[in-house]
């Protein structure tokens, strides 16, 4: 027998490290940690992150475009809405407005930095990266449409006082962004796939008939899909890193939010925080996805991520509103309306001609820089 053979999968950080991070979780549930213990679970988020995106990338593999961008879209959204409710169910009045936060923290970090970074990464490698525009302009519609309806509306209805939802108008909210998110996926996955798959860029075009040797980052594609067994595996650890990224994330947000308190910043800084923690994985995905020349895939990434924490989390927060006391903020201020704004704008003109420079990923870049500043500025 071969000592490949004989390895023992617990030899394998990907295994130990999603492993580890649990029992971090377990054991600081619930409990004041000294500063010490939040680093180290500190330490164990950032490798439960890492193993999420080994995880992902092996399911993706297995089950190909765009269900692989989707599986981690859906399994990270559906533990943040979790972790939004907890610490909602937890923190009273004063976390009235996290879901609105986190939410739209959440869109700005996806539309910008995913979108940003991964255009930049494509771009550099190959001079332009190209895309589905079909796909990604349908995409960026539904972020536009559930934005709206979820975040700015509240600012303006009059039913009640402040940036809130009746509890009619928040019915409908929910029920439309559930029924948005429904339809965007049956496009995606069923009668329009062929608009989300990667698109062959020149250099691809050239490795593929043997003229380029390139430097072999893509050869991940051309592997020998994993089997079954090994990607239902990979399945169970991906859900078990994400359930300890979350988790780990609320173990450390109160020193999170101690210290966001000290330094006198604005208590939507948390929610700001908690987004960039909970996105880590997706944004590293989608990072390595570019440079596999796969920057469709990375865009799947950053809009399903935007319209899964939309689409799920309002009607998440609406559901536990009928048993968590306190108001529910969403309506979104002037200054985060107009950055909306802007992040539609540049996105429409990115996404129309299906090929992108340097130039738009840096602007994407300096819009979400912008919003950072502002959130600790306003």
């Amino acid at each position: 027998m071969s000592t490949a053979a004989r390895k023992s999968p617990f030899t394998d950080w990907t295994v130990v490290v999603p492993l580890v991070s649990l029992l971090a979780l377990v054991f600081s549930w619930g409990r004041d940690l000294p500063g010490f213990v939040v680093a180290l679970v500190a330490l164990c988020l950032a490798g439960a992150v890492l193993a999420a995106v080994h995880h992902a990338e092996v399911v993706a593999h297995r089950v190909g475009e765009p269900f692989g961008s989707l599986v981690l879209a859906v399994a990270v959204t559906v533990i943040e809405v979790a972790l939004i409710v907890t610490l909602m169910a937890d923190g009273g009045d004063k976390t009235a407005s996290l879901a609105r936060d986190t939410v739209f923290a959440a869109v700005m970090i996806t539309c910008n930095g995913i979108v940003g970074l991964s255009l930049l990464v494509g771009a550099l490698r190959n001079r332009v990266a190209v895309f589905n525009p079909e796909g990604s302009g349908a995409a960026l519609a539904t972020v536009a449409t559930l934005a709206v309806l979820s975040l700015v509306l509240p600012t303006f209805t009059t039913s009640k006082p402040g940036p809130e939802f009746s509890t009619a108008q928040l019915t409908f909210a929910a029920v439309a962004s559930l029924a948005l998110y429904g339809l965007f996926i049956a496009v995606q996955t069923v009668r329009h796939r062929d608009y989300f798959l990667p698109v062959p860029t020149e250099a691809g075009a050239k490795k593929a008939d043997g003229s380029s040797g390139g430097d072999g980052s893509g050869d991940g594609e051309h592997a020998e899909p994993p089997t079954s067994r090994a990607a239902l595996v990979s399945l169970g650890l991906l859900l078990v890193a994400l359930v300890a990224v979350v988790g780990d994330a609320k173990a450390v947000s109160p020193t999170i939010e101690a210290g966001v308190a000290g330094a006198g910043l604005p208590n939507a800084v948390v929610g700001v925080i908690i987004a960039l923690l909970v996105l880590a994985p997706e944004t590293l995905a989608a990072v390595r996805a570019a440079r596999r020349d796969r920057v469709q895939t990375s865009l799947n990434l950053g809009y399903g991520s935007a319209i899964a924490s939309i689409g799920l989390t309002i009607p998440a927060v609406a559901l536990a509103s009928v048993w968590l006391s306190g108001p529910l903020l969403l309506g979104l201020g002037p200054i985060h309306m107009v950055l909306l704004a802007l992040t539609v704008v540049v996105s429409a003109l990115t996404i129309a001609p299906g090929r992108a420079t340097l130039l738009q990923g840096g602007v994407h870049i300096v819009v979400l820089a912008a919003y950072l500043f502002l959130a600790v500025s306003p």
